[in-house]
């Protein structure tokens, strides 16, 4: 028998030998290709982990000295009443101020909705920005509050020129720069926006694109009626409005040598002039870093829908609504509340416009229960003239934040006197500081503030006071101050 199972004629041993041959060659070009990105790596020659470079320091701001109230407080008790005289003294006291006038509405309840004290309750006044409440409440309830605004890009081609689309989803708190997961205002950035789009273009081999951009969320109708003047925002109010619209950088606000940006960006105080343009100031900026990326723009950027059944190639992601919303609050931002009355009117199939968001929110409160009967909205922030509402429903929604539950977002972004927000000074003694949330409300013949206490005796209570015309701004505005402090008291 032939024994060329084993080897036969030679051919197989060959074929074992060469085999051992090739996995060695093979083996060694691995090593010396390893070896080589490995030492490109260090060398910062290819991406990677590795690097020669000195890591920087790690570096963190100095710590800020938490302001506190006079010893500790008990601990919440909604059970509590409250000492109805005492209430009603408060009440007159507010009522006798000087300059006060006689357009005013008060009204104060415990946590289980008795009313203590109240005056003209039911009387429909001006309410300024504490209607913001109004539309807060009415978001956060109809909202995923979790959910994020995403700033997208998209690629498409167009008579065999490639288009790059920036789609806004309704971020107005973008960052010209880097994404900042560290603050609400920029916590998605156009720098990485851009970087990531050039990535994206890069693998695909491409230098050169149009760039388009779809800002048809919020549709044509961007202005309430009582803020425009033909198509745009009367002068009067463009520090305070600029239109809704589907992406702005920073809210619009056009800081400067006269009034320089804040060093902490959620810190939005005062009032620079708010550009009217944002969504061309966003797209313009775009252009530029996409160039600063080795991404060559050409011509003018033009409007355009963003291709539908297709992936973004790179997106940014905003802050939560839940977040969002209490940078509205604490901030007192108009057109930030307008556009959440806007998102509103889009999740519930009310009209895309500033009318439909106004019955959306309206809408919303009433499935909430909260009688609406002398309610007037004209926008979704308070700013337009011509709203009306009571202190009856100022104080239903306050009472909403006092319990677990749906809506509780529309409480977390309350100013808290003493620390934070448009209330922080609106106080007389510093035992109160941190125990009263609340909503202010201002325009030239308005004062108003609603929101919650946390009493100095361990109880809770909900409170609203409108002044309309008063006879001396300042003085009245004063007035409100002293009442509200002395609601911890009670």
């Amino acid at each position: 028998m032939s024994r060329t199972g084993v080897d036969g004629d030679g051919s197989h041993g060959r074929g074992c030998m060469g085999r051992r041959i090739t996995v060695t060659i093979s083996s060694i070009v691995t090593v010396v290709l390893f070896t080589a990105y490995c030492i490109a790596d260090v060398e910062d020659m290819v991406p990677g982990i590795l690097t020669a470079k000195p890591v920087s320091a790690v570096t963190f701001p100095q710590t800020v000295a938490a302001k506190t109230g006079d010893g500790l407080v008990a601990s919440a008790d909604l059970g509590r009443s409250i000492d109805s005289a005492q209430a009603q003294r408060l009440v007159t006291d507010l009522l006798s101020a000087d300059g006060v006038g006689h357009d005013v509405s008060v009204i104060i309840q415990d946590a289980q909705g008795h009313t203590a004290a109240e005056h003209a309750a039911s009387t429909p006044r001006e309410p300024a920005s504490t209607l913001k409440t109004l539309t807060a409440l009415a978001a956060s309830s109809t909202l995923d509050m979790a959910s994020t605004l995403d700033t997208q890009t998209y690629i498409s081609e167009d008579s065999g020129d490639t288009v790059v689309t920036l789609k806004g989803n309704g971020d107005m708190l973008l960052s010209a720069g880097q994404s900042d997961p560290d603050h609400i205002n920029g916590r998605a950035g156009l720098a990485t926006l851009a970087q990531a789009t050039a990535a994206a273009l890069a693998q695909r081999g491409i230098g050169s694109v149009s760039l388009h951009y779809d800002d048809t969320l919020f549709g044509d109708s961007r202005i309430p009626q009582g803020l425009a003047s033909g198509d745009s925002v009367q002068a009067d109010y463009t520090m305070y409005y600029t239109p809704v619209s589907s992406m702005a950088i920073d809210g619009g606000r056009q800081y400067g040598d006269g009034f320089p940006a804040p060093a902490d960006p959620d810190d939005s105080t005062g009032y620079p002039e708010l550009s009217q343009h944002t969504v061309q100031d966003t797209v313009t900026r775009f252009a530029r870093l996409l160039a600063d990326n080795g991404i060559t723009v050409t011509g003018d950027p033009s409007a355009s829908a963003a291709p539908e059944g297709v992936s973004p190639i790179a997106s940014v992601s905003s802050a939560t609504l839940g977040e969002i919303l209490a940078y509205t609050l604490r901030h007192s931002d108009n057109t930030l509340a307008e556009e959440f009355g806007r998102l509103t009117a889009l999740a519930s199939g009310a009209r895309n416009s500033p009318e439909g968001g106004v019955q959306a929110v309206r809408s919303a409160l009433e499935k909430l229960g909260i009688d609406a009967a002398g309610l007037t909205m004209a926008d979704c922030s308070g700013l337009s003239d011509g709203s009306r509402l009571t202190a009856h429903m100022l104080v239903a929604v306050q009472q909403r934040n006092l319990h677990e539950g749906v809506g509780a977002a529309a409480a977390e972004g309350l100013s808290v006197i003493g620390l934070t927000g448009t209330a922080a000074y609106r106080y007389t003694d510093e035992k109160v500081a941190g125990l009263i949330r609340a909503k202010t409300g201002s325009l030239a013949h308005v004062t108003s503030m609603a929101g919650n206490v946390s009493r100095l005796d361990g109880g809770v209570l909900a409170f609203a006071v409108v002044v309309n015309n008063p006879d001396d701004f300042e003085a009245a505005r004063n007035a409100v101050d002293v009442f509200v402090t002395g609601l911890a008291r009670l």
